[in-house]
């Protein structure tokens, strides 16, 4: 194992170690370990599912089935943009399109230099105001083109 998954590993354990092995305390847990460490590594997903007394499959399940958690580490800046019907009939696919052109990475990837990740988003509800995106935490309405490139460059990340 890696030196950053005994890390996680390490910091894992010292949360786990403050929990009851009750498996109602099994998603606060996968959210709390997300927040901790940005994702919630494969390898954590035995050492959870040994303390909850459950299945693998059944931790497993319980972290791909909600979108905040995230299997694999994201970006130092989040781009999602809203695929949701609304935005689509407002342009959301070709915004997307040059959203995948100008970051030069495929939606739910992460560019090699760990700077973006770009997502598909399924509704902001500012629906009157597509198409929308989010650049980490700040919602943007009626983006084009020439204003998505203006908000990237505006928050390139650190």
């Amino acid at each position: 194992m890696s030196d950053s998954a005994d890390q996680h590993l390490a910091t894992i354990d010292a949360l786990l170690a403050t929990q009851p092995g009750t498996p109602d305390l099994l998603l606060p847990t996968l959210i709390e370990i997300e927040r901790s460490l940005g994702y919630v590594p494969d390898h954590a997903i035995a050492r959870l599912a040994r303390h909850f007394n459950i299945s693998r499959a059944d931790v497993h399940g319980v972290a791909t089935f909600y979108a905040d958690l995230h299997a694999r580490p994201r970006g130092r800046r989040v781009i999602r943009i809203c695929q949701a019907e609304a935005c689509q009939s407002l342009g959301s696919r070709a915004l997307t399109a040059h959203a995948v052109r100008r970051l030069g990475i495929a939606v739910g990837a992460t560019s090699t230099d760990g700077g973006d990740t770009l997502e598909a988003a399924y509704c902001f509800g500012n629906c009157a105001c597509g198409p929308t995106i989010q650049i980490d935490a700040q919602v943007h309405g009626r983006v084009t083109t020439a204003r998505f490139d203006e908000l990237v460059v505006r928050t390139e990340p650190q």
